[in-house]
């Protein structure tokens, strides 16, 4: 019987320009900035780490052209769903870039700051669920799990380095 390998996808090699992206996104969004010609260049930095997560995708689905043809048109679903959640934990971190940056964070802002945060969390598991149904409609279950690993991976990637920027609360 012949053994085999957890984590058989190479997905560290099709992330390392996610992380490079990411890890210069980060420390802009920590502080809050006025629009810039450093927004442009953030916005094409943006796009290029799109292109790369769909490159990574599509190297790691393994899906037969009827497959693609179904799965496609909701991945795009989901990003422009995911990109609103974003948006959203962006605005989150900016509030509390603000605040930290010049020592204003009050219980009461923290307090909102948390329960956004948390509703963010509930939003993306909420759509995960919704979506791992529409993803089945089109999808074997196999490719439908793979599929969501790949996003969880890329979720655990960008948290994580959101946890390394993010400095605690004083």
């Amino acid at each position: 019987m012949t053994q085999r390998k957890f984590g058989k996808f190479s997905i560290a090699r099709y992330l390392l320009p996610v992380y490079l992206a990411m890890a210069m996104i980060l420390p802009a969004l920590v502080t809050a900035q006025e629009k810039t010609a450093e927004d442009t260049n953030m916005e094409i930095l943006r796009e290029k780490v799109r292109a790369d997560k769909k490159l990574l995708i599509a190297a790691n689905m393994d899906l037969t052209d009827t497959e693609a043809t179904a799965f496609w048109p909701v991945y795009e679903e989901y990003q422009k769903q995911l990109e609103q959640l974003n948006d959203r934990l962006k605005t989150t971190i900016e509030t509390y870039a603000k605040e930290f940056n010049a020592n204003t964070l009050s219980d009461e802002t923290a307090k909102k700051l948390i329960d956004e945060s948390l509703a963010i969390d509930a939003a993306e598991v909420q759509m995960r669920k919704d979506f791992s149904g529409k993803l089945a409609e089109v999808l074997p279950g196999k490719k439908v799990a793979r599929y969501l690993q790949l996003e969880n991976k890329v979720r655990a990637m960008l948290r994580y380095e959101l946890a390394a920027e993010i400095p605690l609360v004083e």
